[in-house]
């Protein structure tokens, strides 16, 4: 049966809006293909992470703070089997590298995870029903923007819990302030963190679709996702280390490959919640429609 009918079947006898909701968004799931759609994006956003790893510590050297020790604390929420191989690979990059070649191969590396968003793109497209409209330059800007985005979304999560424990502390000693103030930032700096990181995806879901009828995805039709995209992600990422770390060892696997292995399944899984994401609000836009 075509996804039309099963659509205008589940019209006629659910009263359930919710019920109509989820089977709405399975469907989408399967008519857009996005399990490969997230495999390509995670296969595309592997290829510029450290790159992009690299100009970012190229930038920590112009700061009093050390590259390593910054590294160490932002990865410190993922697997300690991908903690490891960032950890060596960046270290043997740096060292065996010039910063010329490192700035070229930042550029490339983000230039063919821009691919990956372009993938993004176009599924977001198929979500609203909509074509696009928009030249080759600026489509290609758009997922520039969207890759970096995406990891700046990342380390903005991650530096915000880290940075902001060593904002908290030195508030904390600079005006003698109580105990209580320290469990009050505790929550504050993750909650500032899911914040930020809800306001980058609820812009991505909004300038990602091309326009339709002339206007863009208002940011309030794109919350629900990012705010689904920021938890989900946070919880999954911790849940995703918790079974690493405990129940799994990729090593006995797959060898020396065991922490690579990791760091795909971990960027597979973000990018399924990424979409997902947008998904979910093409979904609650179009709910009392047959638009698949």
């Amino acid at each position: 049966m075509k996804i039309k009918n099963i659509i205008n079947n589940i019209e006629d006898y659910s009263t359930n809006i919710f019920v109509e909701f989820i089977v709405k968004l399975g469907l989408r799931l399967k008519a857009h293909n996005v399990t490969a759609i997230s495999a390509q994006l995670s296969y595309y956003l592997f290829l510029s992470l450290f790159p992009f790893i690299i100009v970012f510590l190229n930038i920590l050297s112009f700061t009093p703070l050390a590259q390593i020790d910054v590294l160490s604390e932002l990865i410190q929420y993922m697997p300690s089997d991908i903690q490891n191989i960032i950890i060596v690979l960046v270290k043997e990059t740096v060292e065996s590298s010039n910063e010329t070649l490192l700035s070229i191969s930042a550029i490339t590396g983000i230039w063919a995870a821009s691919k990956g968003a372009l993938a993004f793109m176009r599924v977001m497209n198929k979500s609203y029903v909509v074509e696009e409209n928009r030249n080759f330059i600026i489509t290609r800007i758009i997922s520039i923007i969207i890759t970096i985005t995406l990891f700046l979304s990342f380390i903005l999560a991650l530096g915000t819990l880290v940075f902001g424990k060593m904002i908290g502390n030195k508030l904390f000693s600079f005006f003698g302030l109580g105990r209580a103030f320290l469990v009050f930032w505790e929550y504050f700096r993750k909650l500032a963190s899911l914040f930020f990181m809800t306001i980058i995806f609820a812009l991505l879901y909004k300038f990602a679709p091309a326009k339709k009828n002339g206007s863009r995805i208002r940011i309030i039709e794109a919350l629900p996702g990012s705010i689904f995209a920021s938890i989900g992600w946070v919880l999954t990422s911790l849940g995703f280390a918790y079974y690493v770390n405990n129940f799994s060892n990729f090593a006995k696997t797959y060898g020396s490959l065991g922490g690579i292995i990791a760091l795909l399944l971990w960027l597979y899984i973000s990018s399924v919640i990424i979409i997902l994401g947008g998904e979910i609000n093409a979904t609650l836009k179009n709910l009392k429609t047959d638009k698949v």
